[in-house]
């Protein structure tokens, strides 16, 4: 008689469970616009939610330990004059988002460690180069301050935050709306799937298509793509049948899938989630109330199913924390922020383990927050793997590191024709150093107002305190 042997992985018992009701953020107006991106981003210090808003687009930025009902009045990110379509923090500075806005434009906004008193409404760069909607946005996993860009324009372009450049502009590459674009670990090439049902391998450097697949799944919905960490596509899509389907794919050989599961009836856009440390992957569809996840091995049937997640709310988007975030004295291994439509609901996904001592396996070397390479550096051929840092002892987020946009601007160096009309014309009296000092004075002026708004935010607080009868 044989049996059927069981096999063996660390992950097969991961569970999901929701944290209790006052740690979820309550009373937030989660934006309705029709657009399949997540609308939540997250990261060691923050939690970033699009929201809805009269007269532009907006979004709202809380302390992760700022949990229960969200003050009516809280300052928003207002800047856009039309409805934000996607939000992305910098991977390499906690305090930098980066939105992007049926308005054509992409902005980037540093975000203060204390609670502002007014809305954020100036960011510290705004790229323009898109003439249509702009739904996608993905910092480098490596690289400083590179940005890229998909807009309704069919156009990708890649930007140099610091100097507010475009580096690259990928034109003529796509027939068609893009879905989503998704870098590999060391950020040397991009995938991208495309309403002309191919998914392309992407060098964006060399400007050239290196691999491309025609209908990977042979429904017409729309289907996503991102890299694995061995280099693999895992891509989620439907069948002409409208079965939603995921499929995992080798860019060398892009004919025969690796794998090709179907999985359920249901028209909601899968949105996958991947984790390369554990090599587990979690779908999460737009309208759905569950969560499944899957464990991608070198080994037949190279996907497993390892469980789901199942909520009776429907979720409207979702948010990932990055590694670094998570509570490594809990073996939790993911936490995920689900947006229902008035509040984020936080769910921890945990490895049961009976000992208190760091888990090793759990938690293998991560990609950390600084940088492997300038943007010149990729930008001229070099590549890098991420810079990797140990969870042994938890993570730390660093301090609000400021972010130095440095313009090249041509009228440094070339006067403008005509008769210039300076104080020095008008007034002979007023000097070089009279000007410095003016100029100084205004510098102090502001930092005196940034902490003045500080020491008010910080009392407001401790009234709340007060009137919370914490105190």
């Amino acid at each position: 008689m044989s049996r059927r042997v069981v096999r063996q992985s660390k992950f097969r018992h991961v569970f999901g469970q929701p944290v209790k009701a006052d740690q979820m953020y309550e009373d937030i107006r989660v934006s309705k616009v029709t657009w399949d991106s997540s609308f939540c981003a997250v990261n060691p210090k923050f939690v970033a939610i699009i929201v809805e808003s009269g007269g532009g687009g907006a979004f709202i930025v809380l302390p992760l330990a700022k949990t229960g009902r969200v003050d009516k009045n809280h300052p928003l990110v207002t800047g856009h004059t039309a409805p934000v379509l996607d939000i992305d923090w910098c991977p390499h500075n906690d305090n930098v988002i980066a939105s992007a806005s049926e308005d054509t434009t992409v902005m980037v906004w540093q975000i203060p460690d204390y609670v502002p008193v007014r809305n954020i409404t100036e960011p510290v760069v705004t790229l323009e180069g898109h003439s249509k909607r702009v739904g996608i946005i993905s910092w480098h996993p490596t690289a400083r301050n590179v940005l890229l860009s998909a807009g309704c324009d069919n156009l990708v372009i890649l930007w140099n935050v610091g100097t507010g450049e475009m580096l690259l502009v990928l034109e003529d590459m796509h027939t068609d709306l893009i879905y989503n674009v998704g870098w590999n670990r060391n950020g040397s090439l991009l995938v991208t799937t495309c309403k002309d049902k191919k998914v392309r391998v992407i060098d964006p450097r060399k400007q050239q298509v290196v691999a491309e697949r025609f209908a990977p799944h042979e429904g017409l919905r729309p289907v996503r793509a991102i890299f694995t960490r061995e280099g693999h596509i895992f891509t989620t899509g439907f069948t002409r049948m409208s079965q939603r389907e995921l499929g995992l794919w080798d860019p060398k050989n892009f004919e025969e899938p690796i794998a090709l599961q179907e999985m359920d009836t249901s028209n909601g856009v899968l949105l996958p989630f991947y984790d390369p440390d554990s090599s587990i992957v979690y779908l999460c569809g737009k309208g759905d109330s569950s969560i499944r996840y899957f464990e991608i091995t070198d080994e037949a049937p190279y996907v497993h199913y390892l469980n789901t997640y199942s909520s009776k709310e429907p979720q409207r988007g979702m948010g990932f924390m990055p590694k670094r975030g998570l509570d490594v004295s809990k073996c939790e291994i993911a936490r995920f922020f689900k947006l229902h439509e008035r509040k984020c609901e936080p769910i921890v996904m945990t490895v049961p383990r009976k000992s208190d001592l760091f888990q090793d396996d759990l938690y293998p070397d991560t990609p950390g927050p600084e940088p492997a390479l300038e943007a010149d550096e990729w930008l001229s051929g070099k590549d890098a793997e991420p810079i990797l840092i140990s969870l042994r002892d938890g993570y730390v987020p660093v301090k609000n590191r400021e972010l130095k946009v440095v313009k090249k601007n041509i009228l440094d160096s070339k006067p403008p024709p005509g008769r210039r009309h300076s104080h020095s014309t008008c007034n002979p009296d007023f000097s070089q150093p009279a000007l410095e000092e003016v100029l100084e004075e205004i510098r102090a002026l502001k930092e005196t107002v940034q902490a003045q708004e500080k020491r008010i935010s910080d009392l407001e607080n401790k009234l709340c305190q007060f009137t919370n009868g914490t105190d």
